[in-house]
């Protein structure tokens, strides 16, 4: 009976002593994956889901360090967008139609790709494995996708218009996430209101620019920390 009392008391005293050591670990792993959550969510744009300036930069240099030429960078404006804001939907219409061209983006970039709303109507977006024979097709189509009216919360039809700018290390020969971007706003301006998207060359790379963006344009004053 002893030696099976001197059996059981060391197990007893392990077990506890590993209860004692889960509880702080438990509590530990519960505020871990809060604070993740809530970094996560701070990452990203309240209305639409997409990711703000920062995740964007972070998940592009993983794209464009994993899939080189085959990354595609692209930025998206909405054209006349305050007049949908302005109109009889009001800022709930304009709400919508946001919602509805961040679907379109993630939908058209894939899992593997990335989609962040830079803010107001301007969005960024990250495709890959898009070969060089695919390039000028898959940005007509979402030239296309991002044209489609957008339906309102009233039933009604909202006539949608979007200009695209992208940009690809194989014809720019970088990987560097703020010429590419400065490239890809460029050529978003050399078709805006076209109802075309437009392939950056070297003369879009150009264009006098802050982090990326035109000077005077949304975004200027920071690329993103990740960067």
């Amino acid at each position: 009976m002893a030696s099976t009392v001197r059996v059981q008391a060391p197990i007893g005293q392990r077990a506890l002593f590993i209860t004692t050591l889960a509880v702080p670990l438990t509590g530990w792993t519960v505020h871990a994956v809060s604070l993740h959550r809530k970094l996560s969510a701070a990452r990203r744009d309240p209305l639409t889901g997409l990711l703000g300036r920062d995740g964007f930069t972070a998940k592009a240099r993983q794209i464009t360090d994993r899939y080189g030429d085959n990354a595609l960078v692209g930025i998206v404006d909405l054209d006349h967008f305050k007049q949908i804001n302005d109109g009889p939907g009001g800022h709930a219409a304009g709400d919508r139609v946001l919602a509805a061209t961040a679907a379109r983006l993630t939908a058209w970039a894939g899992s593997r790709g990335a989609v962040g709303r830079l803010g107001g109507d301007e969005f960024f977006a990250f495709a890959v494995r898009i070969g060089p024979a695919r390039r000028e097709l898959r940005l007509a189509q979402l030239a296309t996708l991002l044209a489609q009216p957008v339906e309102v919360d009233d039933g009604a039809l909202v006539d949608v218009a979007a200009s695209v700018g992208a940009a690809c290390p194989a014809i720019l020969g970088t990987r560097d996430l703020s010429p590419l971007l400065r490239a890809a706003d460029g050529a978003m301006y050399a078709g805006k209101h076209t109802g075309r998207a437009v392939l950056a060359g070297p003369q879009h790379a150009t264009v006098p620019s802050i982090n990326g963006r035109r000077a005077g344009r949304p975004g200027t004053s920071t690329l993103g920390r990740a960067a």
